[in-house]
């Protein structure tokens, strides 16, 4: 519960313990003022005649602590009923602060992920039309292979976040990495069965790029990563025919950790929060804890909202939001999402 939170709860409190004491005492003085007036009808019995004006008082003092005692009832019921709903009401109000807010942190950290990716989809489009990955393909020899290795090369010395760059033809063979002595056994291997090979080389243009799901790659020591492709057309023209496909392979795991570790989370929370990127299928991409990643199925409710929160069934806070893409880019229909215990 946040500083705000208790504090409403403290005051909330105090009211009710200030009210309580002061109903107390008011009870306590009209018990008094009872037992006085019983006391005062006693002696006015034994005074007789002379003592009948004095026990008309006494009898008008006993109703007024009737009506005392009866207020002080009424009284006592309506402010725990009002402390009671000033409770519940500044109880729903923090929980919606607080949900509010872990979906502003999710959006914050979708919203990183979508300006990387971002970045991504532009390295792609433009490394596909380098003079040497395109002869590499239009007119292949190995001498046009190996520069075209040499070319990837430079690339990946000043983008740290790729793992590998290759070129593919058109019948799904790698002929050229980016780095052939640290995966010298990605020239020769066969992706005519993957989704991004397919589907880059099925794009209509230039400007078209496919992205395949976060995955293991056993060719890149089996590391997780992020696959970008496009088609590489003739001439490096946008609307060159197709000679074959570029596929770069973004190093998924350090990257998405640190966004998913550096969200803003106060000390005392973070231990008991778990923070996740998923995909559109809601399963696990990245999560602060570690746990998870591409086994996990997380079971968001978003209730057909891009952004929100709710108490799930085991009484956790949930603060979810959807990719707004960044840019050009639409985004995946990735989420960002942190679940917090109370």
């Amino acid at each position: 519960m946040s500083v705000a939170g208790n504090q409403l709860f403290d005051l909330s409190r105090e009211v009710l313990d200030v009210a309580s004491k002061k109903v107390s005492l008011i009870e306590d003085i009209t018990r008094r003022t009872k037992m006085l007036a019983m006391n005062a009808l006693i002696e006015a019995a034994r005074a007789g005649e002379a003592g009948r004006g004095f026990a008309v008082v006494a009898n008008e003092v006993s109703e007024i602590s009737k009506q005392v005692n009866t207020v002080t009832r009424e009284l006592k019921a309506e402010i725990v009923s009002r402390v009671d709903h000033l409770t519940t009401a500044g109880s729903q109000m923090v929980q919606d602060m607080r949900g509010k807010r872990l979906a502003d942190l999710a959006l914050n950290m979708i919203e990183i992920i979508d300006r990387n990716l971002y970045e991504r989809s532009c390295d792609v489009r433009w490394w596909a039309t380098d003079s040497a990955v395109v002869d590499c393909l239009a007119s292949p020899d190995d001498d046009r292979r190996r520069h075209a290795s040499y070319r990837l090369g430079v690339i990946l010395e000043s983008y740290t976040v790729y793992l590998d760059l290759w070129v593919v033809d058109l019948k799904g063979e790698v002929v050229a990495n980016g780095r052939p002595d640290r995966y010298p056994s990605a020239v020769g291997t066969r992706v005519i069965d993957e989704a991004w090979f397919r589907q880059a080389l099925a794009t209509r243009s230039g400007g078209e790029f496919t992205v395949g799901d976060v995955a293991h790659n056993r060719v890149l020591d089996n590391r997780t990563v992020a696959t970008y492709a496009t088609a590489i057309r003739r001439d490096g023209r946008a609307d060159g025919e197709p000679l074959g496909v570029l596929g770069i392979f973004f190093d998924w795991e350090p990257q998405a950790s640190a966004v998913v570790q550096g969200v803003r989370l106060e000390d005392e929370e973070r231990e008991h929060s778990r923070c996740l990127l998923i995909d559109a299928r809601h399963r696990v991409i990245a999560s602060s804890d570690g746990r998870g990643i591409l086994t996990e199925t997380f079971p968001l409710r978003t209730a057909g909202r891009t952004r929100g929160h709710y108490t799930d069934e085991d009484g956790r806070f949930v603060g979810f939001s959807l990719t707004p893409g960044y840019e050009t880019y639409e985004g995946l229909g990735w989420y960002g999402v942190i679940v917090q215990k109370r």
